[in-house]
């Protein structure tokens, strides 16, 4: 359980501060810091990889270090230049800026060396298995592995089939490269894994200059060493793989000091998928619209939706690094989300499901601009002028003919106070053939501009309002989660089966003027009903980001009864 945010949010010490801290003050890397983000660019980067971004360029500005921008680009099937300049936009709206950016292409040269070095040793060899078989010998927990009839090649043999190998001499999938370390090590990636395979696939960098690349265990440490990273911070699934990342260091000749690899646990939330796979599919299936659909959880998608970049930051120093992997609500992001909008947005009036209005002792033709208050919470936003007219649109729920117990707004008989206008009093329904309501006639009290009578009666409801005259259409997407389940896809089970058929809504709403002039981006406050942003491309085209109701909060008294 995550505690209820306090209203200034700090960043805590914890065990990989702690250990940087011990670092310097034992001379450790001459006492420097210097971290590295390495995304491979094979997709879009999503709020998961917020907490990642944040620790790294965050630990280094702390400690008076450096953190790169590496592109782990090893494995050019999946790789595309798009991602690339995604990811680089992505990390500068989160408001970080790399001490430099480099590829792990950089160093083909380097790493190809290092492969010759390792055979060399007699601590590499050619494999000419398959991947399934290397697999299969691989053995499991508790299961002995089983050592390939090529491990005992001689150094000069493997050599010059590595040779070869990068020569094109032999076809995909044919041979591999792998570490010659401990077939029976408790630890599965210390299994003589593979290190190098053949593909001849163009790179978008390097083009068809290698048709050998190396995998990730192999680039990964070797790219740290290259660059001086001190502190290689991974999350808690390359735990296992750090026996091998620092076997692979320490028989090699380093230009630095060693890196050290430490892991943390991952940032998860309900109702989310984190997993590439997943929402490469749901953009290739159309499920959604795009990487930057406002439902995914890329940054792309939370910057569509409204979701700003220091909330984000926020909620990811709010939860903190921790040992253990754990679930986060999602209602707890958007608190953060919501608290800041709350300050900085601009409160502007729409009807989503339209009900027009008569006020038949309005003067007829007559327009009023009444004064309304662009955001209670920042006195500088100032005020704006909002037409007001004998023919409204109000909420279509904001009028019941036959009401339930404590329902306190427009019903017949029952006077309401218009938001920032006049008390009005319904007198009349008109309903269409199916009995439906389409038309409410209202009095109004000439009495109570500005929503206060002189008499000081007071009503139970206020509600807001679109003058029919001067109201602007515009396109409102409402959300629902994504996914239905709040653990998508745990154990075995497929996300997909999850997925929620409803969850966008799309309306046509009828919004005052000023909302038309909104710019691409902007987030403001529907009165009453939640904070939308502008879409970046559509005029007058709107996403919900969140409701106004505070979930999180109803969520953590549910927990604490």
């Amino acid at each position: 359980m995550t505690a209820a945010p306090d209203d200034a949010t700090t960043t805590a010490s914890d065990f990989i501060r702690e250990r940087i801290q011990a670092d310097q003050q034992a001379g450790l890397h001459d006492g420097r810091v210097q971290t590295r983000f390495p995304p491979e660019p094979n997709g879009y980067l999503h709020i998961g990889h917020s907490k990642s971004i944040q620790l790294n360029f965050g630990l280094a500005e702390e400690f008076g270090g450096a953190c790169n921008l590496r592109f782990d680009d090893t494995n050019p099937e999946a790789e595309d230049p798009e991602y690339v300049d995604a990811i680089q936009d992505d990390i500068a709206w989160l408001g970080f800026e790399p001490a430099r950016v480099v590829y792990a292409s950089d160093y083909f040269e380097q790493l190809y060396a290092w492969a010759e070095e390792l055979v060399t040793k007699g601590l590499a060899y050619v494999d000419d298995q398959d991947a399934e078989t290397i697999s299969e010998q691989r053995g499991g927990f508790g299961q002995p592995g089983v050592e390939s009839p090529y491990r005992d090649r001689s150094p000069e043999e493997n050599l010059d089939l590595l040779r070869r190998m990068r020569a094109g001499e032999f076809d995909d999938g044919t041979k591999v490269l792998r570490a010659r370390i401990d077939m029976q090590h408790n630890v599965m990636s210390m299994r003589d894994p593979v290190l190098y395979r053949i593909r001849r696939i163009e790179h978008h960098r390097t083009g068809n200059d290698w048709v050998i690349y190396p995998t990730y265990d192999w680039a990964h440490g070797q790219s740290d060493a290259i660059e001086g990273v001190t502190h290689s911070l991974c999350t808690l699934e390359f735990t296992d793989h750090r026996p091998l990342y620092d076997w692979c260091l320490e028989h090699l000749e380093l230009p630095h000091g060693k890196p050290e690899q430490t892991e943390f646990a991952r940032l998860a939330l309900t109702h989310t998928v984190m997993s590439k796979r997943i929402l490469r599919r749901l953009v290739e299936e159309g499920t959604v619209d795009g990487w930057d659909d406002a439902r995914m959880p890329t940054l792309r998608g939370m910057r569509t939706r409204g979701y700003p970049a220091e909330a984000i930051r926020e909620f990811v120093d709010h939860i903190g690094v921790a040992k253990t992997n754990s679930v986060h609500d999602i209602e707890l992001l958007e608190f953060f989300v919501r608290r800041h909008h709350n300050t900085h947005a601009l409160r502007r009036m729409g009807v989503l499901e339209p009900l027009k209005v008569v006020i038949t002792n309005w003067p007829e033709g007559h327009v009023e601009h009444l004064e309304a208050i662009n955001n209670p919470e920042d006195e500088a936003a100032g005020t704006r002028a909002v037409p007001f007219s004998g023919e409204l649109w109000i909420e279509q729920d904001d009028f019941m003919l036959d009401p339930p117990k404590k329902y306190y707004r427009l019903t017949p008989g029952r006077e309401v106070r218009l938001r920032g206008g006049y008390f009005i009093t319904a007198t009349e329904a008109i309903t269409d053939d199916d009995g439906k309501v389409v038309e409410v006639r209202c009095t109004y009290d000439p009495e109570t501009k500005g929503g206060q009578a002189p008499d000081g009666r007071k009503v139970k409801s206020t509600i807001h309002w679109v003058s029919a005259q001067h109201a602007v259409d515009a396109t409102v997407h409402l959300y629902e989660r994504l996914f239905t389940d709040p653990h998508p896809g745990k154990g075995d089970s497929d996300p997909m089966e999850s997925l929620n058929p409803e969850s966008r809504r799309t309306v046509t709403a009828k919004v005052e003027p000023a909302i038309a002039d909104t710019p691409a981006g902007e987030v403001i406050q529907f009165e009453r009903l939640g904070y939308f942003a502008a879409d970046p491309s559509q005029p007058t085209t709107f996403h919900r980001t969140v409701g106004l109701r505070d979930e999180w909060s109803n969520i953590q008294k549910r927990r604490n009864k």
